[in-house]
C-alpha cells in the first residue's frame, strides 16, 4: 500500500475516533466536528509521523524522476542527446 494512502486512512481514522469521542459530549454538532478536526490534526502531528515522512519521501522520488525525464526529454528535442556508446569529439579539446 502506498505511503500516501496509508498515511489518508490514518487521518480519516483519527479524524473519525476522536469525533466518536465528542460525540458523548452534548454541545452543537458543527462546533464537535471543528474540534475533532482541531484535535485530530494536532494527534496526527505526533502519530502518523513515521508514514508523514514516508510519504514526503515518495514524493520526492517521483517529482525528481520527473524532473530527470523532463530534462532528458529536452535535451532529446534539442538534439544534445548522444549515445554513450558511440564515439565523440573529446570534450577537453
Amino acid at each position: 500500500m502506498s505511503a500516501a494512502v496509508k498515511y489518508t486512512l490514518g487521518r480519516i481514522g483519527l479524524f473519525v475516533a476522536v469525533l466518536a469521542a465528542l460525540w458523548l459530549i452534548d454541545m452543537n454538532v458543527f462546533l464537535k466536528l471543528m474540534l475533532a478536526l482541531v484535535f485530530s490534526a494536532a494527534l496526527s502531528f505526533f502519530l502518523l509521523r513515521g508514514w508523514r515522512d514516508e510519504m514526503a519521501g515518495e514524493m520526492a522520488d517521483a517529482a525528481n524522476r520527473r524532473r530527470t525525464d523532463k530534462e532528458r526529454l529536452r535535451s532529446a528535442l534539442a538534439g544534445e542527446d548522444q549515445d554513450p556508446t558511440t564515439e565523440g569529439p573529446d570534450p577537453q579539446r
